[in-house]
């Protein structure tokens, strides 16, 4: 039986007279990816200061690794590690320094953290940079060196906020590939993004958090199936065929320019088959087919009236 590594019900949390959290319930099962997604101002960054015990809750439960926030705080930040939106490093030392400054401040490492530093650094591919200031770094390899510091006391659980904004592609992937090595190894990942291809990518589930409340939560394919707009996009070669294909499909929508016919279906083969066989049956047959279904681009859109523009913290 798969344990909860996170588990929150009916927190709430308010700054005067504005709620930011009203009351939200949350279960991230250990060994796993848990993505929180939201538009500015909805709340993701609170509720990571509250389960990190950055913030105190005003009302609810939340249990960390299995230890209450609110009376085991102590507990739940030695089980915790936390990567915020900027990399916590210390521009002045070195990659080696600031990783050996991280061993030295936590008592459960032994000895003087040698060997912790090497397998981090060899871990992280900063070897060839650990004697460089991190002043020099770019934003990619600062933002290696900031998630090895915090993986310094092993941490079972890890808050990422916002991990990769600002990154360019290819250092993001290299974070993804970070992230599904530690889940890999057990690791249970809390990550909030304003990339929705990355919780995509990584999620074993998301949650859609809209002013203080939870509108959605499922697998990310749980949530794009719960969206219309699935649909199978043909391209013919000529304006004939794409006449006969409409009158053929009533329902569908027609692009005269890209001779585009889409048709709206579930996507499933049963129902594609059914698709195929009528255009055979037709005479008719498309130079392109294929299946698209909504992203959760569309998803979020959905469910908050927000572009993906403004999915930040």
């Amino acid at each position: 039986m798969t344990t909860s590594a996170i588990a929150v019900s009916g927190l709430r949390k308010a700054f005067k007279d504005k709620t930011v959290l009203d009351g939200i319930d949350l279960d991230v099962p250990a060994g796993t990816v848990f993505s929180l997604l939201g538009p500015n101002g909805a709340g993701k960054t609170t509720t990571v200061n509250v389960l990190t015990t950055l913030l105190k809750a005003d009302g609810g439960t939340a249990f960390v690794a299995g230890h209450d926030i609110a009376t085991e705080a102590r507990a739940v930040r030695k089980a915790i590690g936390v990567t915020g939106q900027f990399a916590a490093v210390d521009e002045l030392l070195t990659g080696q320094e600031n990783l050996q400054l991280m061993v030295d401040l936590n008592r459960a490492t032994s000895g003087d953290g040698t060997g912790i530093v090497k397998d981090l650094l060899e871990r992280f591919d900063l070897v060839e940079s650990a004697q460089k200031p991190a002043s020099t770094y770019s934003g990619g390899m600062r933002r290696k060196l900031d998630l090895a510091m915090t993986l310094v006391g092993n941490p079972r659980i890890i808050f990422l906020d916002e991990p990769t904004t600002g990154l360019d592609p290819r250092s993001r992937r290299t974070m993804w590939t970070i992230i599904r090595e530690l889940v890999a190894d057990g690791v249970t990942i809390f990550l909030t993004t304003q990339y929705l291809d990355e919780a995509d990518q990584l999620a074993d589930r998301v949650a859609v958090l809209d002013q203080g409340r939870l509108v959605a939560e499922g697998t990310p394919d749980e949530l794009k199936r719960q969206l219309p707009g699935t649909h199978v996009r043909l391209r013919f070669t000529t304006v004939d065929q794409l006449d006969a294909a409409a009158r053929l499909f009533t329902d569908s929508t027609r692009d005269d320019e890209a001779l585009t016919l889409r048709v709206p279906s579930d996507g499933g083969t049963k129902s594609l088959r059914a698709l195929l066989d009528r255009l055979d049956e037709s005479s008719l047959s498309a130079e392109e087919f294929s299946v698209h279904t909504p992203d959760l681009d569309d998803v979020f859109l959905a469910l908050t009236g927000h572009t993906t523009e403004v999915v930040a913290k």
